[in-house]
C-alpha cells in the first residue's frame, strides 16, 4: 500500500513538472498563461502539502520529498511571473488635471495632477482572489517609480525639476507635482515613464488657475530710455487667469501728468480702454504708447528714472479702486488691490541739437582787404552741448582766426556768438572765394555736427585814379564846350 501511493505522487509531481514548463502563447495572452499557471499552482500545492503529511510519517523519503517540494516551487514561481506580466500590462498613469498659475515672484507654474487608474478586467478580477496574500504582496494597486517631464514641441525639457519621481503612485491616491515653467507655453507635452519601462506621452493643453481671477502682464521692453520730444512704446503680454470675469479696464499709476499716455491695439492701433477675452481664447497683446514733453520739468529729470504701473482692472472692481487711482501708489499697496499688474521703467533722455546762424554769407574786398564776421552757435536740442569746436575751411595760403576756436558748454536754448577773420594773401588773383564754416560738439558723450555754412568772398579789381580823373576832365571839358556853343547860337 505505501508504495503504491509513493508512485502516485511521483507520477503526480513529474506530471505536474512537464507542465510548469514554459509556454511560448504565454506571453502573448498573459491572461490564459495567469489561469494555466495558477490552476498548476494549486496542484503542486496540494501534492506538496500531501507529501509533506507523508514525509513527516516516514511514508516517504527526503529524495521524493524534494523532487515534490521543487515541483511546488517551480510553480509557485511560474504563477508568481504571470501574475506579475498581468499586473505589469493592467498599470497605467493617467494626468487628471494641468493647471498653469502665476507665483507671486512672476514665474509661470504647472500643477500636474497625476493618478494610478490601473485596472483589471472583470475575468481577470474573477480569475486572482483579491485575498491571496501572494496577490497582495505584490501590491497591485501600486505604480512603483513614476517619472515625469514636460517639454515643449521640439522635444526640449522646459520645466524645473527637468525631471520628477513619485516613488509610489497607490490607486486611488493621485500626487500633485509643481513644475516651474522655463518656457512660458498654453500647451506642453507631458512625458511618463513607469512601472517596468512603460511610457506615455501626450499634449496636454493648459487649465488656467480660476480662482485667481487675475490677469498676468508682462513687458519684454519694461525699462526704456526715451529722448524728449519721443514717444516710448511698452510691448504687454496679458494672460487671463479668472472663472468668471473676463472685460477688464487698463489704467496707468504714476506717471507724471506732463506725459501724454495712451493705449492701444498693436494690430488695428484702434485705442483701448477696456478689453474682452473671447471665448478660449485666454491670452491677448497690447501697447501702451507715452510721449514726453519736448523740455524737462520739475518732475520730468534728465536721467532721472520714471517708476510707474500699469493696472488691469476687473470691471466687477473697477469702482471699488478708482478713487486709488490717482494716486502715487507703492507697489504693496497695488498688490493688496488684488489686480494684475506689471511695472515699468522711463528714462528720460536728451540730445543736444547745435544750429549756426549767420546774417551774411557774402563778402566784397579789396585785394588788401578781409572778411570779419560773427556767427550764433544755437542749442535747439534737449541735452547741453560741450566742447562746441569751429573750424574755418579757407583757401589755400589764405589765413583764418576764429574767437573763441571752442565753446566750452551751451545750455539748453542758450546763445553764444563767435567770431572769425579771413584774409586773403597779397597776391590774390581777383575772383570768388569760398570759406567752409564747420562746427561740431558733444552731447552726452556723443559726437554731433552741426550744418555746414559756406561764406563767399569776392576780391574786386584796384581802381585806376589817374585814368578815372582824366576820364573826368574830359567829360567836363565835353560839356563845357557844348554850353559854350550853345550860348553862342543863342545870341545869333
Amino acid at each position: 500500500m505505501r508504495s503504491i501511493i509513493l508512485s502516485l505522487l511521483l507520477l503526480l509531481a513529474v506530471t505536474a513538472s512537464a507542465q510548469v514548463n514554459y509556454n511560448q502563447r504565454d506571453d502573448k495572452y498573459r491572461l490564459l498563461g495567469l489561469k494555466r499557471a495558477k490552476e498548476l499552482f494549486e496542484v503542486a500545492k496540494k501534492d506538496y502539502d500531501r507529501a509533506k503529511d507523508l514525509f513527516s510519517k516516514k511514508y516517504m523519503s527526503e529524495a521524493d520529498f524534494e523532487k515534490i517540494k521543487g515541483t511546488y516551487s517551480d510553480a509557485e514561481v511560474n504563477y508568481q511571473q504571470s501574475l506579475l506580466a498581468v499586473l505589469f500590462e493592467q498599470q497605467f498613469v493617467s494626468v487628471e488635471k494641468a493647471v498653469k498659475y502665476q507665483a507671486k515672484d512672476g514665474k509661470k507654474h504647472v500643477r500636474l495632477r497625476v493618478a494610478n487608474t490601473s485596472g483589471g478586467s472583470e475575468e481577470y478580477m474573477k480569475l486572482v482572489n483579491l485575498d491571496d496574500p501572494l496577490f497582495r504582496s505584490l501590491q497591485p494597486d501600486i505604480v512603483n517609480n513614476v517619472y515625469i517631464s514636460l517639454t515643449n514641441n521640439d522635444n526640449s525639457i522646459i520645466s524645473q525639476p527637468y525631471e520628477a519621481k513619485i516613488n509610489i503612485l497607490k490607486f486611488g491616491q493621485p500626487r500633485d507635482i509643481d513644475f516651474t515653467l522655463l518656457q512660458d507655453l498654453d500647451a506642453v507635452m507631458v512625458n511618463i515613464i513607469y512601472g517596468n519601462g512603460s511610457t506615455r506621452s501626450m499634449k496636454i493643453f493648459l487649465q488656467k488657475d480660476a480662482s485667481q481671477n487675475t490677469v498676468a502682464v508682462q513687458s519684454q521692453q519694461f525699462s526704456q530710455e526715451v529722448e524728449l520730444g519721443n514717444t516710448a512704446m511698452y510691448d504687454m503680454n496679458l494672460e487671463l487667469y479668472s472663472g468668471t470675469e473676463n472685460t477688464f479696464s487698463l489704467e496707468v499709476v504714476d506717471l507724471p501728468q506732463q506725459i501724454n499716455r495712451y493705449f492701444r491695439d498693436p494690430v488695428s492701433s484702434a485705442r483701448l480702454s477696456q478689453f474682452k477675452f473671447t471665448e478660449n481664447v485666454n491670452t491677448r497683446k497690447a501697447a501702451l504708447d507715452i510721449s514726453l514733453p519736448d523740455r524737462p520739468s520739475g518732475e520730468i529729470a534728465m536721467d532721472k528714472p520714471i517708476t510707474f504701473y500699469v493696472l488691469v482692472i476687473p470691471n466687477e472692481k473697477y469702482d471699488e479702486t478708482r478713487n486709488l487711482l490717482n494716486k502715487n501708489l507703492t507697489e504693496d499697496e497695488i498688490k493688496k488691490m488684488n489686480v494684475g499688474y506689471v511695472k515699468l521703467e522711463l528714462v528720460p533722455k536728451g540730445k543736444g541739437r547745435l544750429l549756426v546762424r549767420a546774417n551774411q554769407l557774402y563778402y566784397s574786398i579789396k585785394p588788401d582787404g578781409k572778411v570779419e564776421a560773427v556767427i550764433e552757435l544755437v542749442n535747439e536740442g534737449t541735452r547741453r552741448l560741450d566742447n562746441i569746436e569751429v573750424n574755418l575751411d579757407v583757401p589755400f595760403n589764405w589765413q583764418k582766426k576764429i574767437e573763441p576756436a571752442i565753446v566750452t558748454s551751451l545750455g539748453i536754448s542758450e546763445e553764444k556768438q563767435v567770431k572769425y577773420t579771413v584774409t586773403p594773401p597779397p597776391d590774390v588773383s581777383v575772383g570768388r572765394y569760398e570759406v567752409r564754416i564747420r562746427t561740431s560738439a558733444l552731447t552726452d558723450n556723443e559726437p554731433i555736427n552741426g550744418e555746414d555754412k559756406i561764406v563767399t568772398a569776392e576780391i574786386l579789381p584796384e581802381a585806376n585814379i589817374f585814368g578815372t580823373i582824366i576820364i573826368v576832365l574830359l567829360i567836363l571839358g565835353v560839356i563845357t564846350g557844348i554850353v559854350i556853343f550853345g550860348i553862342k547860337l543863342s545870341r545869333k
